[in-house]
């Protein structure tokens, strides 16, 4: 098949490549640099599968940042263009998405539309409503930061908002081009596809909270939150996975996602929802106080990544704690390699990592890494496992 993505972020790329190995790919993207790097085989974000696959690979990928030449031909049109939260609507920002469904309608009378990014619960239907056609489907992601094709090539499931033949041949050939031939297909509606994302992330949200909240007690009382830890995971219903306390949830996901899904909420009774949202907020609190319970002079920050082997640093739960820490006066150093200012958000970018921890009275690590060894004394975490799960 011949096959367009629009937006080369974990989302779109991982795609791209994923289909890449079978059919005929090209990836728009407005940034040139990322679209240089990509068709040099050179993976522009973090992610260990994505760069192997783009160096070793025999990929039927081009990417471009000409608009006029992708759309045409497609059978199927890959929308994964970035839809931030925008917390004074409760909304999230699907401008670019429905800027390129206008485009792709106009330029391909054929093709099927495929929505990755995440939307909210009603989108569909509405922009079925405004363009008159039901080519427009989406097909929500579960990708873990870094992780993102190998998340599609081993995938928990396969969801497609329709049950069409085009639905239908869109997952199969997703399915086709993992390497897990019994992933599971589900075929919905629209809206339901919709609420499968947003409640899914709500539940992770839900986890780490639960175990963020768990630990909170444990640092109250003076007791070894991983001994409790340990005894509740014990118990197969609950298990031993995604109990790692750290500073709150974040990254390009949860936060927004919890906060639409609360916003759907908005007529509908509900407790466990808000909950999950406060939390975090609540968290990152307990966090910052008991950090400036201890009186420091400066506080470093080790990484503003969210994850352990990513590069995004986009809604971090630790920056959350340093505009805490902060607030109340105490000067903040970061020690971020991926990040290449000299200043972030009013903070000190120290680039030389002996320099850094000989500064700071402080290092806040949301994860530990064994470059931190050498100074144990001075680190800040909650870390347990020095993983994310």
């Amino acid at each position: 098949m011949k096959i367009t993505v629009v937006g080369a972020g974990y989302v779109g790329l991982s795609n791209a490549v994923l289909f890449a190995q079978q059919h005929e790919v090209l990836l728009l993207d407005v940034s040139k640099e990322k679209v240089d790097l990509i068709n040099r085989k050179i993976s522009p974000i973090q992610d260990e599968e994505i760069s192997e696959y783009l160096a070793t690979k025999p990929l039927n990928l081009c990417a471009t940042t000409n608009a006029d030449e992708v759309y045409a031909d497609a059978e199927y049109i890959i929308i994964a263009t970035p839809t931030d939260y925008n917390p004074e609507t409760n909304y999230f920002d699907t401008g670019s998405v429905e800027t390129v469904l206008a485009v792709a309608l106009e330029k391909n009378s054929q093709a099927w539309l495929i929505i990755k990014s995440t939307i909210p619960v009603g989108f569909v239907v509405k922009m079925r409503e405004k363009f008159n056609t039901d080519r427009i489907i989406f097909s929500p992601e579960f990708l873990r930061e870094s992780k993102a094709l190998y998340d599609n090539l081993y995938p928990s499931r396969i969801v497609m908002g329709d049950t069409n033949q085009a639905a239908k041949r869109f997952a199969e050939a997703l399915r086709d081009c993992s390497l897990k031939p019994d992933a599971p297909i589900i075929l919905t509606n629209p809206t339901e596809a919709e609420s499968i994302k947003l409640f899914s992330n709500t539940y992770l949200a839900l986890r780490v909270a639960f175990f963020n909240e768990l630990d909170s007690f444990a640092v109250t009382f003076g007791l070894d939150a991983a001994h409790i830890i340990e005894g509740v995971s014990a118990d197969p219903r609950i298990g031993t996975h995604y109990n790692n306390p750290s500073f709150g949830y974040g990254g390009y996901c949860l936060p927004k996602d919890t906060k639409q899904l609360l916003a759907n909420y908005e007529n509908i009774p509900q407790n466990l929802i808000g909950a999950i949202v406060e939390s975090n907020k609540t968290r990152k609190d307990f966090i910052a106080d008991d950090v400036l319970r201890k009186k420091p002079s400066v506080v470093g920050v080790y990484r503003l990544t969210m994850k352990s082997g990513s590069d995004n640093f986009r809604s971090s739960s630790i920056q959350g704690v340093m505009k805490r820490i902060k607030k109340q006066g105490i000067p903040v150093i970061v020690y971020e390699p991926e990040y290449h200012g000299t200043d972030f958000f009013g903070s000190e970018v120290v680039k030389d990592l002996a320099e850094f921890k000989q500064r700071a009275d402080i290092i806040l690590a949301n994860r530990l890494n064994d470059s931190l060894s050498d100074v144990e004394e001075k680190v800040y975490t909650r870390d347990l496992k020095g993983s994310d799960i």
